[in-house]
C-alpha cells in the first residue's frame, strides 16, 4: 500500500476510534494522547523483540505480536502526521533521501 493510501485509510480507522472514545469517555483523544498510545506500542515492540531473544516473556496473540505492532505504530505515525498537517509520504521520502545523501548511497 502506498504511503498516501496508508494515511487515508488510517484517518478513517482513527475516526472510528474517536467515536468509541466519545462514547466511553465523552471526548476524542488529542494528539498528545495519540502520541502516548503510540509510544506504548513502541515499548511493546521492544518487549516482543526481547521475547524473541529469550530475555522477556511476552504473551502473544493476534494483536500482540511483532508484525501487528509494527503495523500499528506505522498507523499511529500516519494519524499523527495527518493531525500535524505533515505530509507523511514527503516526510519519509525526505528522510530516506537525506540518509542516502549522508551515506553516499545511490
Amino acid at each position: 500500500m502506498e504511503l498516501n493510501k496508508v494515511v487515508e485509510e488510517s484517518v478513517k480507522i482513527r475516526k472510528a476510534y474517536h467515536a468509541l472514545e466519545e462514547k466511553y469517555h465523552g471526548r476524542k483523544w488529542d494528539i498528545q494522547e495519540d502520541a502516548l498510545a503510540m509510544s506504548t506500542d513502541v515499548g511493546l515492540i521492544s518487549r516482543l523483540i526481547m521475547d524473541e531473544a529469550n530475555i522477556w516473556p511476552a504473551k502473544k496473540d493476534e494483536t500482540n505480536n511483532l508484525e501487528y505492532k509494527i503495523g500499528e505504530v506505522v498507523w499511529w505515525l500516519a494519524v499523527i502526521s495527518d493531525k500535524s498537517e505533515v505530509d507523511f509520504n514527503k516526510a519519509v521520502e525526505d528522510f530516506i533521501k537525506k540518509k542516502q545523501n549522508d551515506f553516499n548511497i545511490e
